[in-house]
């Protein structure tokens, strides 16, 4: 924290808005950054949230909105995990102590939120296509407008960055791209581009060159244009020869850099001049992730988020420690049970789109570093990628979160399951995923999974039951297999067990009952569970059954249900649109005397953020909101 001579936190509180900002002199900049990081960290000490990110681009966050004119001119930000200082510019900084928390601000920008919100993300490298777009619309309008995109470089491992660039190239339209190089995502990156970009930032030779050219050139000031031209022709080449700019030449870019992206008064005059630079250009600033906390700089990938409460001189987790230890997370169990399978069958490899501590696959690229592969951010990539191994009898396991595969939807489709490959989906997240939102709740994998032929697609109720579904998916050999989980600890159980094969399209009874049935799929069958117990203890007697796969389904068992109960009620952690309750009135609908029916799911809205089970209470499929919907149907029975 600051000292009583120096607060910079004082001259932070003066500004609410940008407009406020750009009343200051330059000099009061870096006062602006040292106060903006103080209250990052002060409030995520506290709070939690994104941290890392958001710390590494201050100095870029204050020059952007002192040198543009937010929100006239467009600010896009990529992914969103570093606009913190962002939001406390641009009028929430006394509301940040809800952000990501239930009814409270969003932890990436928002439209609905703010107008200095220009663009919605979560996901990563859609900032430059929306730019584009955005200045398209700009000179469609005859508007006076400048569009600025900041985009990390683990986001421009993704193909859609480099689709937009060059497009933008084409258009040579004006667009400001500011490229924030920290060398991370969320983990270290990956690939080509990482070793092309880590070549320049570590090299002098092409700074120091260019400012001896301009050097020598300030002598003959009476040269002309003969002279000028050939020192332009003469920095081309050496751009193209040693920087980056050849690359972001290539596709139509003016690139300028690398550049201090810490030193904030540097980067508002490099602003400014580009202000008045036409056409599509590039900014390459160098950044710290985590910049002005050292635990943070020091461990990149564990401080990139922080859920609970920390010391904010040391670092050090202030967290009550469980009296019992946790249960496993559903990411540590696919993690171990891969590397079992892995350690049996020395085909199985893994693959993961740049998350790999996010989904578990970390422990196999430590643990069998030649079978485990990041592949950067680009599950499309991704899952070809895997399609590819699969035909040459190798067996993929692909780790990946429910909502980013949406992205690979189209090689899952035309890739592996026209192909009927005998890839494996581990899809975790599943479900409400919880503070991160919309864009990363994984509610529609059911829906857009069982539509497919030839795939087969599961949900464990629990750890056991994943350690079994990935043991019967290494087996399983014709067509693809998804499997999906959630965010999360796991139930307790003990997994030190002989592994079983769970027959695809078979469920299992759990409880038999009176009159009233549920149906649950996956992990959320859990949340039935002690609605059933609880209904028990006032009388109410119901039917139970975990059916396990929404693909193919059980009709055995749903006939032996149908012929036996009056009422069903199903329960899913998913949209309600074309998924599990729904298939299962797909079939009953082909069937005579069926019995009434429920559907418990996510409804047909966006869902916002806060904690899982805030969420599930909020949609109707935590205990509380079965038990409810039993008593309805009781009650339905008495009055009839």
């Amino acid at each position: 924290m600051a000292s009583e001579e120096y607060n910079p936190l004082k001259l932070l509180e003066s500004i609410q808005y940008p407009d406020d900002l750009r009343k200051l002199d330059m000099e009061q900049l870096p006062e602006v950054c040292d106060g903006l990081r103080d209250y990052i960290i002060d409030t995520i000490s506290v709070h939690g949230g994104h941290f890392g990110a958001s710390l590494g681009v201050v100095e870029l966050t204050v020059a952007m909105h002192y040198v543009y004119n937010t929100p006239e001119d467009l600010l896009i930000w990529d992914v969103g995990h570093q606009a913190y200082g962002h939001k406390m510019l641009t009028g929430r900084r006394d509301k940040f102590d809800t952000n990501r928390k239930y009814n409270g601000l969003s932890g990436f920008p928002k439209r609905s939120e703010s107008p200095y919100d220009t663009f919605g993300v979560g996901h990563s490298s859609t900032s430059i296509s929306a730019g584009l777009g955005m200045s398209v619309a700009r000179d469609m309008l005859n508007q006076d407008k400048k569009v600025v995109a900041l985009i990390g470089d683990g986001a421009m491992t993704a193909g859609m960055a480099f689709e937009a660039m060059n497009n933008a190239g084409a258009l040579n339209r004006d667009i400001l791209v500011i490229l924030n190089d920290n060398a991370m995502s969320i983990d270290p990156n990956v690939g080509a581009l990482k070793e092309y970009l880590a070549d320049i930032t570590t090299s002098k030779t092409f700074n120091r060159m260019r400012d001896e050219i301009y050097d020598l050139l300030g002598h003959f000031k009476s040269a002309g244009d003969k002279m000028r031209k050939a020192a332009s022709r003469l920095e081309d080449a050496v751009t193209s020869a040693v920087t980056p700019g050849g690359l972001f030449k290539a596709l139509g870019f003016k690139y300028y850099g690398p550049v201090d992206g810490h030193n904030v008064q540097s980067l508002a005059r490099q602003m400014r001049d580009l202000r008045n630079v036409s056409g599509p250009k590039l900014l390459h600033a160098v950044t710290v992730k985590g910049k002005g906390f050292a635990p943070a700089e020091k461990d990149q990938v564990k401080w990139h988020a922080q859920g609970s409460p920390f010391d904010k001189v040391t670092g050090q987790s202030l967290a009550k420690k469980p009296e019992v230890a946790p249960p496993p997370k559903y990411q540590d169990v696919f993690a171990d049970t891969i590397i079992d399978l892995a350690k049996r069958d020395e085909k199985i490899v893994g693959i993961t789109a740049a998350m790999p501590s996010g989904t578990g696959m970390l422990k196999m690229m430590k643990e069998i570093p030649d079978r485990a592969f990041d592949v950067g951010i680009a599950e499309q990539h991704a899952v070809t990628f895997a399609a590819g191994l699969a035909t040459q009898g190798i067996k993929p396991f692909v780790a990946i979160y429910s909502t980013f595969l949406q992205r690979g939807y189209d090689q899952l489709v035309h890739d592996v399951v026209i192909q009927k490959l005998p890839v494996v989906f581990c899809m975790d997240r599943a479900g409400l995923a919880g503070a991160d939102g919309p864009t990363h709740h994984g509610l529609y994998d059911i829906s857009y999974l069982r539509s497919l032929p030839h795939i087969v697609v599961g949900a464990p109720m629990n750890e056991v039951e994943l350690q079994n579904m990935m043991y019967t998916a290494w087996q399983h050999q014709d067509g693809p297999f998804a499997i999906r989980y959630p965010r999360g600890g796991s139930v307790g159980l003990d997994r030190n067990q002989s592994y079983e094969t769970l027959i695809p399209g078979k469920g299992r009874t759990l409880k038999e009952g009176d009159d009233i049935a549920i149906l649950s799929y996956g992990t959320i069958g859990n949340e039935a569970a002690k609605a059933v117990e609880q209904l028990d203890e006032l009388g109410i007697h119901v039917g139970h059954y975990d059916l396990r796969y929404v693909k193919p389904l059980d009709h055995e068992l749903i006939d032996h249900i149908a012929t036996s109960y009056r009422h069903i009620i199903t329960v899913e952690d998913g949209a309600k649109l074309g998924g599990f309750g729904s298939a299962v009135a797909e079939y009953l609908m082909q069937t005579p005397n069926r019995p009434g029916m429920t559907i418990l799911g996510v409804p047909d809205r966006l869902v916002e953020h806060g904690t899982q089970p805030e969420l599930y209470h909020e949609v109707g499929i935590d205990a509380e909101g079965i038990i409810q919907q039993v008593k309805q149907q009781v009650g339905k029975k008495v009055t009839s």
